[in-house]
């Protein structure tokens, strides 16, 4: 996917870019293609970005780790300053930032790399506990068949623990 240069989305019909998508992330390992869309509208001083998008990727279950597919999907929306000059916060100087704020800034001479764009949002869709089953048990059946050595310093209290079972 090739980057959007931005004075293009602004002299576009209703200063809005639709990306049509249906192809490999260099930076996602995915079993199938991308698909879906990404919109860009210039608004002036920020560009709103949005997409609908699908596809499937492989993780390892972090218990059993195991390999399993799991269906990324994202319907993401995110407004992106376009400022010539980066404003440089003072050492120690808090800046109070909403939800509903830009955080992103770009040059409004500058390109937007939907790609890089779309890979983030994907991203940030991936589960944090990867599990392959809400019932799975992981390793545990692994671990139940290795025997455990025994250490030798502690077989007199093993056999007195063995002797107290018995009676």
């Amino acid at each position: 996917m090739d980057k959007v240069y931005i004075p293009d989305i602004e002299n576009a019909p209703r200063q809005t870019i639709v990306l049509e998508v249906d192809e490999f992330l260099s930076e996602l390992t995915s079993l199938t293609a991308v698909q879906g869309h990404v919109t860009l509208v210039h608004q002036g001083n920020y560009l709103q970005v949005s997409t609908q998008a699908k596809t499937i990727v492989t993780l390892n279950c972090d218990r059993c780790l195991q390999q399993y597919n799991h269906r990324l999907a994202v319907d993401a929306s995110e407004m992106i300053w376009l400022s010539a000059e980066v404003p440089e916060a003072e050492p120690g100087l808090e800046i109070e930032v909403t939800l509903d704020d830009p955080v992103e800034i770009l040059f409004p001479q500058g390109d937007f790399s939907p790609e890089d764009w779309l890979y983030q949002q994907l991203s940030l869709q991936l589960p944090h506990r990867q599990l392959c089953d809400q019932n799975c048990e992981g390793l545990l059946e692994e671990a139940e068949k290795i025997e455990q050595p025994v250490d030798r310093r502690w077989a007199a209290l093993e056999s007195l623990k063995e002797q107290m079972q018995g009676n």
